[in-house]
């Protein structure tokens, strides 16, 4: 799956439609062919009409760097305040923004992103040119901007880029039946494939063919992509028993030939050429190999299990080779999210861990066309009101209650910094990253309209922060929680898209032990009157009560999802 992606990453619009949700493409700059030496994807984030932050995105295509510096000029009177992430000066109307000591190393093909905050009067305009240690970027050797050359298999550099995207017809039908629901019923989601069965369909429902029959139906003329989530793995989620599955921690060879091998065999057919087929590749499975395992003090037994075998390793691989052979399918792997892997024990031993496994049972980092983040999760698209650089009362914000020493707040800066780091490490320059905002939009009236009061640190972080949660290890059935950005292309840099993976209104697990013949067990997480363990530093669960098995319909997180929605519902 070897491609190359432009870095000038335009910004997209969501058109809604019946027969499927459009992402379009706005026109913007062109891309970077390999006669370009460098790109620079300057983007303002935020502007109040007297003052602005920006976030720049550098990609080097000359050899490689072990320090660089950028530089523009405004046309106007734009004035920089402070920056993150890199060292950045202000004479005039000139710009010097040079890399800090932990991102001066920059290869051929890698980027690196920083940001900044300043102030202006009148107009804002972009830099019209930018050089890199002295060489114009986003030209080509002719003096203008040039396309990236046309991927082998096929593929496109982000799929999700000028098409729809599939409106799942039975979970729309569940949502349009709920009062208020036909708001976002029409808004594409995950396909679940959870078991087996699900490749045929469970007790009448669709089937995989049944789901992308209708999704050429909902294509039209057009492109439009269908997501899948592969998740089905030996001895599934092991430290989750709500989410448990059918398969033993040692029945690998059925998860080869008796899952993928058949959804592999449908996807290849070519009646379903046409179609862009995303693929979230088993959720919450790698991550539990770094975190979960001994020695650490998050230990649980599965998950000892699993990484002694080998065998999510080894499916993870076997899913990438196999799917990765069909040329309209694009792998995403799970990435856990901030509140996971944003401390620095967990992130640069979980992108080895990915490595690990795109490398294994003869997959290669060119099987995975991106990963994706907040997969079914709640963590916060991004916390305006603190960043990992704010001190209080002579304490960093990572030294408060909330952050924990994180080294992230939020899910897009997590995203970003992980996507840098996966390049680092010999996955594909341009790879992108998808964040699930399916939940994580925490509006309503008790949404925070500034920072918190500067008495303590944990009174700015609690006072300020989205995420209403007790603590960010909290996943199941959140209360408060309300839908997040609606589905769209190319949002931020690094990011193919904002998409709604884990369908709203899907339970995440049962409340109360309840019998059933999923393989999904009880677990205490769910339940609201649980206190926590150390995965959450013993905090409540903060979930709903009288919720059913995960998957399952669940009306009242429905409604509480739509009430508490940001942006809000109209």
């Amino acid at each position: 799956m070897s491609r190359t992606r432009t870095a000038l990453l335009a910004a997209m619009a969501l058109v809604a439609g019946a027969a499927g949700t459009a992402i379009a493409a706005v026109p913007g700059a062109a891309g970077a062919a390999a006669a370009v030496p460098c790109t620079v994807d300057y983007k303002v984030q935020n502007d109040w009409g007297s003052g602005f932050t920006a976030s720049v995105t550098i990609t080097n295509n000359s050899a490689a760097k072990s320090s660089w510096s950028l530089k523009w000029s405004y046309a106007g009177n734009q004035r920089i305040t402070s920056g993150w992430n890199a060292k950045v000066s202000q004479s005039g109307a000139n710009v010097t923004a040079a890399n800090e000591s932990y991102n001066g190393t920059l290869a051929t093909g890698g980027s690196t992103s920083f940001g900044f905050q300043g102030t202006y009067s009148g107009s804002n305009a972009v830099p019209a040119t930018f050089t890199l240690d002295g060489v114009t970027c986003n030209v080509d050797s002719g003096g203008g901007p040039t396309d990236p050359p046309p991927d082998p298999t096929g593929r496109v550099n982000n799929p999700y880029d000028g098409a729809k995207v599939y409106v799942n017809p039975e979970w729309s039908e569940k949502a349009a039946a709920e009062p208020g629901g036909s708001r976002i019923a029409n808004q594409p989601t995950g396909v679940w494939l959870d078991r087996t069965a699900a490749i045929n369909g469970v007790n009448g429902g669709m089937g995989l063919r049944d789901h992308l029959d209708e999704a050429l139906r909902q294509k039209g003329s057009g492109e439009l992509v269908i997501q899948l989530v592969i998740y089905n793995l030996p001895g599934r989620d092991c430290a989750a028993l709500a989410s448990n599955g059918e398969l033993g921690p040692t029945e690998i060879d059925k998860y080869k030939t008796q899952y993928i091998d058949p959804i592999k065999a449908i996807l290849a057919d070519e009646k379903y050429a046409d179609l862009r087929i995303v693929t979230t590749v088993e959720i919450d499975s790698l991550p539990n190999l770094v975190t979960n395992v001994s020695p650490r003090p998050t230990v649980t037994p599965n998950c000892d299990v699993m990484k002694a075998n080998g065998n999510y390793v080894k499916g993870v691989g076997y899913a990438l080779n196999k799917l990765g052979d069909v040329p309209n399918v694009y792998n995403y792997v799970d990435a856990g999210h901030h509140g996971w892997l944003g401390w620095d024990d967990n992130f640069g031993a979980s992108a080895d861990m990915f490595k690990q496994a795109a490398t294994a049972e003869g997959a290669t980092v060119a099987d995975v066309h991106g990963f994706i983040a907040n997969t079914a999760n709640y963590s916060a698209l991004k916390e305006d009101h603190f960043s990992i650089s704010d001190s209080v009362a002579g304490k960093s914000v990572r030294e408060s209650k909330w952050v924990s020493w994180n080294r992230y707040v939020d899910e897009l800066s997590y995203a970003q910094a992980l996507r840098e780091k996966l390049v680092s490490i010999g996955f594909d320059s341009g790879i992108g990253m998808l964040i699930d905002t399916s939940r994580n939009g925490w509006g309503g009236a008790n949404r925070p309209t500034g920072p918190g009061a500067t008495t303590s640190v944990d009174t700015y972080v609690d006072g300020g922060r989205y995420d209403r949660r007790f603590n960010t290890g909290n996943w199941c059935n959140q209360a408060g929680a309300g839908l997040g950005e609606r589905p769209q292309a190319s949002p931020e840099p690094g990011i193919d898209a904002y998409v709604w993976m884990k369908p709203p209104g899907e339970s995440d697990g049962a409340s109360e032990a309840i019998d059933n013949d999923e393989g999904k067990g009880f677990d205490r997480m769910c339940d609201p009157t649980y206190t926590g363990n150390p995965r959450n530093d013993n905090n409540m669960s903060g979930a709903l009560g009288n919720a059913p098995i995960s998957g399952h319909w669940f009306s009242a997180q429905f409604q509480e999802l739509m009430r508490n929605a940001y942006p809000p519902l109209s």
